[in-house]
């Protein structure tokens, strides 16, 4: 049941870095020992506002058709009913929380988001996009960089968002791990001219921008360069380094995906250790283990988790709603 396997791999991956997030690899080594953190700890698994804006993004398109004038109203609905929560106290990102501030005064979304932005905040949370069946490419491309574009306004935000999801979908439909990489890159090259107008509007008037294809672009050649980052750290796979070292330290949305993506892709068959090899990090953990989990859970399944951890997640009842629709 890979769809499951996605998502409880992303709440996983964020409660196993929540704790790690802000320490230096040293502090988490001396904390959890030479293995880093590998369990989940009860009563209650606490998540981070990763998971909860996921589950927000899976309850928007759960709403029904999946389109530019339907999909954004419930979009808006479910980030400002996360904003408002007693449960938003997660240390959330400043961007997602001005956004939310903005959009809650209504009028166009355009004007509501950071346009400078391309913070992880606009990819954590888009994993629901990529498992969703039977979106056409053009729904699943539209709708993944529209849910990043209502709070975070930077091509590369939009684009790194679409290729989170397009890794997910990959991995769904089968395509080998070791081949993704590739894959991944025919997408950027595909993809960077295209500027979706439906979906986003007038949102490429920016400043120095000259065209919708040039704000785009910008966006996908920042994923390409990361992209090729992570080509140099997979020809020469080094399993015991700080992964932000070679790919990123993850604050920013491309830098998150690919670095989440290297953790899953050194240890392919071993979830466990690539979610913990996530977690002890330099950088933002929680996000860049929250990305691995959703990769490597799309690929092996519940299976790949211990069964301990379904008993202590938080927010295990939502997560199962998401996956029971999908699967």
């Amino acid at each position: 049941m890979t769809v499951a396997g996605s998502l409880f791999g992303l709440a996983y991956g964020d409660a196993l870095g929540a704790p790690t997030e802000f320490r230096t690899v040293p502090e988490i080594l001396a904390r959890y020992g030479p293995a880093g953190p590998r369990d989940l700890a009860g009563p209650v698994s606490l998540v981070t506002d990763d998971t909860q804006m996921a589950i927000a993004v899976g309850n928007a398109l759960l709403g029904g058709e999946v389109s530019p004038a339907l999909l954004e109203p419930r979009l808006r609905a479910e980030f400002l009913a996360w904003w408002q929560s007693p449960e938003n106290d997660r240390a959330p990102g400043n961007t997602c929380l001005a956004a939310c501030a903005n959009l809650s005064r209504g009028g166009p979304w355009q004007q509501a988001t950071v346009i400078g932005s391309k913070g992880c905040g606009a990819n954590m949370r888009v994993t629901p996009v990529g498992l969703v069946p039977g979106l056409s490419a053009e729904q699943r491309s539209g709708a993944a960089q529209l849910q990043a574009a209502l709070t975070h306004g930077h091509p590369t935000a939009l684009a790194a968002s679409e290729l989170t999801a397009h890794a997910v979908r990959l991995l769904l439909d089968g395509t080998p791990p070791a081949d993704l990489p590739a894959a991944l890159h025919s997408h950027v090259y595909a993809q960077r001219s295209v500027y979706h107008h439906d979906w986003l509007g007038d949102l490429w008037q920016q400043p120095a921008m000259t065209s919708p294809a040039d704000f785009i672009a910008r966006g996908w050649d920042e994923c390409e360069a990361v992209l090729a980052r992570l080509d140099a750290a997979l020809a020469a796979p080094d399993r015991a380094t700080d992964p932000c070292l070679q790919t990123g330290a993850g604050w920013i949305a491309e830098e998150a995906l690919v670095t989440g993506l290297l953790c899953f892709l050194l240890f392919p068959d071993d979830p466990v250790s690539a979610l913990s090899r996530a977690a002890t990090t330099s950088g933002d953990s929680d996000s860049i283990a929250c990305l691995t989990g959703a990769f490597a859970g799309a690929v092996l399944g519940m299976a790949a988790w211990p069964a301990e951890w379904l008993e202590v997640i938080e927010y295990r009842p939502d997560l199962t709603r998401l996956a029971d629709a999908w699967s």
